[in-house]
């Protein structure tokens, strides 16, 4: 049996590995624009006539452009309080969930303790409680302090950490050598030194990522602010949107335009922070 030349086997192998990568990228590509179609068709129904929105077959480009949707957006809607009251909640609960989980992450990583396998597991465990089965509960003990209506139980349990980011954090910090710590104590180094000045810094992609995760999460919570607030003064945007669906429910082409305001912050952050956010991922996964 005559042997395949070392050259032409090469050649095959690399002949295949570009038409898998062709293959690869060409689903990556049909998968991209599948999840686009959405976001397009709200970009261009923001700019529609809502006698057009719903046209069979869909009008992809509008025809005429009615950049007066956004402008009646802002003058329906006090968009202002609304952007406001959401960057409140958004901020502090972002200040809260990054202080709290690096601070359990810090501990559970690099520290030592009796039970601190058996808290961790413990941890992890409360992950698989969905939100909805917590939901009266919390609702009730909330009642009881007098915070309904108020933005505080939107805020503060963010300072109590969130275990899915304590495990990311934890996991990540898990993949710095020991060393570091070691040389920091015969340094000097207390173990709050270690962790704001050597650990923080290192940290710096699963931070952005945790960022990312936590600005999109609090920036598009619907449910618990729509069960906590009554007051129109208090909404947030997600809610205020929701709301003005039944107000205007024939003017989709306002309310898609605020929609896609409301959709901008986030896509920025993301924009800013995506270079931190992959290498915070990758990185994070490496060790258990």
């Amino acid at each position: 049996m005559t042997e395949i030349p070392f050259v032409e086997r090469s050649r095959n192998v690399s002949a295949s590995k570009r038409i898998w990568r062709f293959i690869g990228y060409t689903v990556l590509v049909i998968g991209s624009i599948v999840s686009l179609i959405p976001f397009i068709w709200m970009l261009s129904s923001s700019l529609k006539d809502p006698r057009f929105i719903f046209s069979d077959p869909i009008q992809w480009i509008p025809n005429p452009w009615l950049w007066s949707n956004y402008t009646k957006a802002f003058e329906r809607l006090p968009f202002a309080l609304y952007t406001w009251n959401t960057v409140q909640i958004t901020g502090l609960s972002l200040i809260g969930q990054l202080i709290s989980s690096s601070l359990v992450a810090f501990g559970f990583a690099r520290m030592r303790f009796p039970g601190r396998d058996v808290l961790f597991v413990v941890l992890l465990s409360t992950m698989m409680l969905p939100a909805q089965v917590t939901m009266i509960p919390v609702f009730k003990i909330f009642a009881m302090l007098g915070w309904y209506d108020t933005f505080l139980p939107l805020i503060v349990p963010s300072y109590f950490g969130a275990p899915f980011f304590i495990f990311l954090l934890r996991q990540y910090l898990m993949t710095i050598p020991r060393a570091m710590d070691e040389a920091a104590r015969i340094d000097g180094f207390s173990e709050f030194a270690i962790f704001w000045r050597i650990m923080i810094p290192l940290c710096r992609p699963i931070i952005a990522t945790l960022t990312v995760f936590s600005f999109i999460g609090a920036w598009n919570d619907f449910l618990w602010p729509l069960v906590i607030m009554i007051r129109e003064d208090k909404y947030t945007l997600p809610v205020a949107l929701a709301s003005v669906n039944g107000q205007y429910n024939t003017d989709w082409g306002m309310l898609m335009a605020g929609a896609l305001v409301a959709a901008a912050p986030p896509l920025v952050i993301y924009a800013f922070l995506m270079d931190y956010y992959i290498a915070g991922l990758t990185a994070g996964a490496t060790k258990g």
